[in-house]
Parts: C-alpha cells; sequence; structure tokens
C-alpha cells in the first residue's frame, strides 16, 4: 500500500487537550495531552477511520477545498 498525505486540524480545547481532527475523513478525531501525542494519536485514528470505511464500501476520503474570504 502506497503512503497516503492527509493534513489534520490541532486546535487545544477549553481543559487544555489538543484534539486532533482530519478534516478530509469525517468523524476522524482524536486527542492528547500534548500536541506531539494528538498528532500521534491521529494517526492510528485515520488508518482505522481508513479500514472501516474501506469494510463498508465507502469513498476513503471527502473532498476537503480551501476558499478564500475577505475579513
Amino acid at each position: 500500500m502506497q503512503p497516503m498525505k492527509f493534513v489534520v486540524t490541532v486546535d487545544r480545547d477549553e481543559d487544555g487537550v489538543f484534539v486532533a481532527e482530519c478534516p478530509a475523513i469525517p468523524g476522524c478525531i482524536s486527542q492528547g495531552a500534548t500536541e506531539k501525542e494528538a498528532l500521534k494519536n491521529v494517526e492510528e485514528a485515520i488508518r482505522e477511520c481508513l479500514d472501516v470505511r474501506a469494510e463498508k464500501g465507502m469513498p476513503l476520503t471527502v473532498a476537503v477545498h480551501q476558499v478564500e474570504i475577505s475579513v
């Protein structure tokens, strides 16, 4: 299997926990006490989500786009 690259977002919640999410895979979220831990955990979550989506015959990812707005 060829390696795949994913964009993930990392944010710190109100309790100080780092939350990592992969926007290209709906519901693929993990967390950690540190940013590094959250990134490590989301890698495993991505693998698991891809396995489940493949087993169910779902597309592995959804389209993610960037849009530009003026603020």
